[in-house]
């Protein structure tokens, strides 16, 4: 179960904010998938949550956006940790009109608890 936190500069348009927030679930789940965590479309609720931060004056900005992923660590995860972070920045690249953004790829040790 990701969690993808998306911090932006004002500057940034409302429509590539949309479109990463219809766009992220996908292109994160598959470079995220693993053995252990496979990705089974349609997701369901729960399988992904966005987070958007608008940035703040006192806030230091080095790129207009940053698209932190934090997926549980698994050692085939980690194996190719950045290869993932890689297919996610070319798929966002390829999909949407952003150029200038960084990804972050976080693997903590962690668990998942939801009720329905």
């Amino acid at each position: 179960m990701p969690l993808i936190d998306v911090s932006f500069v004002p500057l940034v348009p409302d429509a590539t904010l949309r479109a990463l927030a219809e766009l992220l679930p996908d292109i994160v789940s598959r470079a995220v998938e693993c053995p252990e965590e496979p990705y089974v479309p349609p997701l369901q609720p729960g399988d992904v949550e966005i987070r958007f931060r608008e940035r703040g004056p006192l806030d230091v900005v080095g790129l207009p956006v940053v698209i932190e992923v934090h997926s549980k660590w698994f050692e085939s995860r980690a194996r190719d940790r950045q290869e993932r972070a890689d297919r996610i920045h070319a798929e966002v690249t390829a999909q949407t009109e952003l150029t200038d953004f960084g990804v972050y790829l976080r693997l903590p040790v962690a668990a998942w608890a939801q009720g329905e």
